[in-house]
């Protein structure tokens, strides 16, 4: 304590800093997104149907 620090700034400043925040959980950290959104036509070829389709 300074000499121009009074009680009540001493007080005052142990009730702001003088605890540490909630622990926060990992899970709570982290979002997890698909990097590309889903494309329904991606998904609608399939090999088998073309190599029937054209005989290969």
């Amino acid at each position: 304590m300074t000499h121009e620090e009074t009680a009540a700034d001493v007080v005052a400043r142990k009730e702001r800093f003088g605890a540490l925040p909630e622990r926060i959980r990992q899970e709570d950290m982290v979002e997890t997104r698909p990097a590309v959104p889903h494309d329904p036509d991606r998904d609608a070829y399939d090999p088998n149907e073309f190599a029937v389709r054209y005989g290969l």
